[in-house]
């Protein structure tokens, strides 16, 4: 195990990733964060998360390291890359791949439930999208995330990802936790394929209507079966939530980076649009999200 082969930089934290030259383990790279990552994987790992086995970690270097087994050559977010470059559009596979793994961890989750505890602020950066879009510290945002928060009340709180999506799955579990969390539970899976709108279609591929609705079923079959209720009902809250996350951060310091200005109006039209949506009819159409590319065109 001292032959690693770089694999790239982890872009939301201070780090690297390695790859065994046999490709049944995975080094990574870090600092403080990653430490606090890796306790709480183990933690996951003894409640039947399902996540990477860790195999060693320590410090090294200067820094800290984790070691842990393969779960997965590719992420579904590359699988679904490939299928969009074949033929256009995401296969099946990769949908019912994902509710598999989804309801895997859904069930883990059911299983160790939290205390009640404050988890809206940490979820969504709410500090730092009033900083940079102060004309949404409103009456108007507050009494929709109010509403939001209240409904979410009735469900059981978790331990959570807080960054679940495509590009964290593989075939066989979940990786990189270093968002972890307390969430309602749902939080993480629920908003899994509609995130793919957030990202402004820029990543490649887009993901049908059909095969959210698909997905959507199938996590509340296994909701129904683990606590009698569909939690789909919550979807709509669980995205007013992603409407402040992919918000946070947005607002460039650089005057001259005309595209990161307009990816910020954009993320802010996006946040605009779920608010309307949520108000009026309690759920977010993520569906109706306009491509960054639109939107800039429409701009111009």
């Amino acid at each position: 195990m001292s032959d690693w082969e770089f694999v790239k930089d982890r872009t939301a934290t201070r780090g690297r990733v390695w790859r065994s030259s046999d490709g049944l383990y995975y080094k990574r790279t870090g600092g403080e964060e990653l430490r606090v990552e890796t306790e709480f994987q183990q933690l996951a790992a003894e409640l039947g998360y399902p996540v990477p086995e860790i195999v060693d970690s320590g410090f090294e270097g200067g820094g800290y390291f984790v070691v842990e087994r393969a779960i997965g050559d590719t992420s579904l977010h590359e699988e679904a890359l490939a299928d969009a470059g074949r033929d256009g559009q995401v296969s099946d596979r990769v949908i019912s791949t994902a509710a598999g793994v989804s309801s895997r961890l859904l069930k883990a989750q059911v299983k160790h439930s939290l205390p009640a505890t404050p988890w809206f602020d940490s979820a969504a950066f709410t500090a730092d999208v009033f900083e940079e879009n102060p004309d949404f510290d409103i009456p108007r945002v507050h009494e929709a995330v109010k509403r939001a928060l209240g409904r979410l009340a009735r469900l059981p709180m978790v331990h959570g990802h807080l960054d679940y999506g495509l590009p964290n799955v593989m075939e066989s579990g979940v990786i990189d936790w270093q968002h972890h969390g307390p969430i309602p539970l749902g939080y993480d899976v629920y908003p899994a394929l509609d995130i793919v709108a957030f990202k402004g279609g820029g990543k490649g591929y887009v993901i049908t209507p059909e095969q959210r609705a698909a997905y959507t079923a199938a996590l509340d079959g296994t909701t129904v079966s683990l606590m009698g209720r569909r939690v789909s009902e919550h979807l709509g809250d669980f995205l007013l939530v992603k409407c402040f996350f992919f918000l946070a951060l947005m607002r460039p310091t650089d005057p001259a980076r005309h595209d990161k200005h307009i990816k910020w109006q954009y993320r802010r039209s996006l946040f605009a649009m779920g608010l309307d949506q949520y108000e009026s009819s309690g759920t977010i159409d993520t569906g109706v999200f306009p491509t960054l590319e639109r939107f800039a065109d429409e701009r111009r």
